[in-house]
């Protein structure tokens, strides 16, 4: 599953979580139900189903959307849609407790701590930056973040999808050229808690980080550059944005 921003249901959710950060819920509901009967294949249902669940009335509708959403994710069977099980069985959990069903709810409690923030993708695996490395370097914790200064990294990021490296090679600092290298991972790694579970269920961009370095074994040369406007939409975005970095 390669995850596509501009998929017109993803488009949509996009749209109804802006209503939702502008206080307009109707809207966003509105949004989001469309996305729903927009949606053609399971992943796209999967989505929409997680955001529709939000904007329900009554606990039992929400479940009712949660449980829709949860036997999506387990048909897709995508290292990206794993990553929401947790979550998903969590918030199903407590919906069940709202309700007063016991057994339904410490069964779901149980499920969700069951999984364990281990991935099995297995890439390809890319890193961005603007630094000019070489095949058989290593990449390891420690630098100063690319959105915050003052922010010293205690582990190293990377994706499995060429464009979200591509961004962030953009989007690092420094005035070298725009660098994509394929990765190895020297050790364990974990999702990308800054992204996964946050805008979108599961870990949709497959972006990782890891405390043991990750080695270089490549160059992609060829790749869609983002254009300058898009770059400074992006700079922009980050700036305004509210959440803290977990690191």
């Amino acid at each position: 599953m390669e995850f596509n921003p501009n998929n017109n249901v993803v488009k949509l959710c996009i749209q109804g979580m802006d209503m939702e950060e502008k206080g307009k819920p109707g809207e966003a509901g509105r949004l989001f139900l469309e996305a729903w009967n927009e949606a053609i294949n399971d992943f796209e249902k999967f989505t929409a189903a997680y955001y529709v669940a939000r904007h329900q009335k009554n606990v039992s509708d929400s479940l009712k959307w949660l449980e829709t959403a949860l036997q999506l994710a387990l048909k897709i069977n995508d290292d990206a849609v794993k990553a929401a099980f947790p979550f998903l069985y969590l918030n199903i959990a407590q919906c069940y407790e709202d309700l007063n069903d016991t057994d339904s709810s410490k069964r779901n409690y149980e499920l969700a701590r069951s999984f364990t923030d281990k991935p099995s993708d297995k890439g390809p695996f890319y890193h961005g930056t603007k630094a000019d490395l070489q095949v058989g370097d290593l990449l390891t914790p420690g630098s100063t973040s690319n959105y915050k200064d003052e922010l010293v990294m205690n582990h190293i990021y990377f994706t499995a999808l060429v464009n979200g490296a591509g961004l962030a090679s953009a989007l690092a600092k420094g005035d070298g050229e725009q660098r994509i290298y394929i990765v190895e991972p020297t050790g364990n790694y974990e999702n990308d808690p800054n992204v996964t579970n946050k805008r979108f269920p599961g870990n949709p961009t497959r972006s990782y980080r890891s405390r043991e370095p990750l080695k270089i074994v490549g160059e992609v040369k060829d790749w869609v550059r983002q254009t300058a406007e898009e770059v400074q939409k992006w700079r922009e975005k980050l700036a305004n944005s509210k959440g803290e970095i977990i690191n």
